[in-house]
């Protein structure tokens, strides 16, 4: 058995066949870069990073399913898929337009649910109803950033949105029933090893489905990256075996319950400043298993409330 509820099994629970998520670039943009909360983005923020090569905005959602899913069935035939609309913010337009995006991704006989990434600060009533009465026929996830707990992290990184918005989001999406997540960087600038730990703490207090991790990457084009050229002191970048550590430090103050999805993630070569581990995501999470078993240790176990 795991050392901690993984997204793979989580699945497993929920579907009788194999499912993969597909990534949707919807054209939606950004409360934080059309002028609405703010200009540019955050500071960390290139979209370049996690889009696959058939996920461009001038293409329709069922163009670029289409393709997704022309690529996984001729190895897997039988597979069914979760539209993952990821680029951007994808609750942030009129409902009619967003629903209409949804609706098309839907109409796919392959695909049999959704899960839809967007910002606390960004999620209406009128929209949250919708995903609620789709979520009794079909598998919704609402994954929120949150990126850190701490307001001082949020105002350095022009998130736009302060903890206790993501925290109010997080739990009206979980009363209405339908799985949440939320994504977390660590190591962002500013936050102490002690504070990153305790974000963990402060996030097992929420009605969290899943949860993401990853680590800081410094990204060519971005605010942060001209941060970092002039002021590269004031960015800690472990080596891999430090991060694997406090992953696992960091689990290890996580209620049992929520599935962790992931551990890193990786940017193209072309982009990626900072760190270069050169390791594939899936090596890194080879290593977080074996170093768990070294360490003899597993999810949740320095929980400091029997809650869980």
């Amino acid at each position: 058995m795991k050392r901690y509820r993984d997204f793979g099994s989580f699945l497993c629970e929920i579907f009788p066949f194999k499912v993969q998520k597909i990534s949707v670039n919807a054209g939606f943009t950004c409360p934080n870069r059309d002028g609405t909360k703010g200009w540019g983005g955050c500071t960390y923020c290139n979209n370049q990073t996690f889009s696959p090569d058939y996920c461009h905005p001038e293409r329709t959602v069922g163009e670029q399913l289409e393709e997704g899913i022309r690529f996984f069935a001729r190895k897997y035939p039988a597979m069914k898929y979760l539209a993952y609309f990821q680029a951007y913010t994808n609750t942030y337009a009129a409902t009619d337009r967003l629903i209409s995006k949804y609706e098309e991704a839907l109409a796919f006989p392959e695909v049999v649910g959704l899960i839809v990434g967007t910002r606390p600060d960004c999620m209406p009533e009128e929209l949250l109803a919708y995903f609620a009465s789709l979520s009794r026929k079909k598998f919704v996830l609402i994954e929120y950033g949150i990126e850190s707990t701490l307001d001082t992290t949020l105002l350095r990184i022009n998130r736009g949105h302060t903890y206790a918005e993501s925290e109010d989001a997080i739990r009206r999406t979980a009363a209405k029933g339908i799985y949440t997540g939320a994504h977390l960087i660590l190591g962002l600038p500013g936050e102490t090893r002690d504070e990153i730990l305790r974000h963990a703490e402060t996030v097992s207090e929420l009605p969290l489905t899943s949860l993401k991790l990853h680590q800081l990457q410094l990204i060519r084009n971005t605010r942060m990256a001209k941060e970092y050229a002039l002021h590269p002191e004031h960015f800690h970048l472990p080596d891999v075996g430090e991060y694997i550590d406090l992953v696992i430090d960091f689990m290890e103050r996580l209620k049992p319950s929520v599935v962790v999805e992931r551990f890193v993630s990786q940017s193209p070569g072309n982009l990626l400043i900072a760190p270069d581990w050169g390791l594939k995501n899936y090596v890194i999470t080879s290593k977080v298993h074996k170093r768990l078993d070294e360490r003899d240790t597993w999810q949740g176990k320095k929980r400091k409330t029997s809650i869980q």
